[in-house]
């Protein structure tokens, strides 16, 4: 019987690649994603901002006309309309 030896560097396994979603996106959340695609939208008009903004999907900008907050699509956010083949 021959013995392997214990060899660090091949202990050490590579941790697992981040996904940006760390759970499914709702079909409101993915339609408020696909309205940022077009244009900032104001911070206040859908109720899934909040939620897009923790995963960092979606990120709030000063609006320099009408001084309200404006949310747009960070690169996150880009990525994941790109990987469903949606985004620019």
């Amino acid at each position: 019987m021959t013995q392997e030896r214990f060899n660090p560097q091949q202990a050490a396994v590579k941790p697992a690649k981040r996904t940006i979603l760390r759970r499914l996106l709702s079909h409101h959340e993915l339609a408020t994603l696909l309205l940022l695609l077009h244009a900032p939208i104001d911070a206040s008009a859908k109720p899934e901002i909040p939620m897009l903004q923790e995963a960092g999907l979606v990120e709030q900008v000063p609006s320099s006309a009408s001084g309200a907050a404006k949310i747009r699509l960070t690169s996150a956010g880009n990525a994941v309309l790109q990987g469903l083949g949606l985004a620019r």
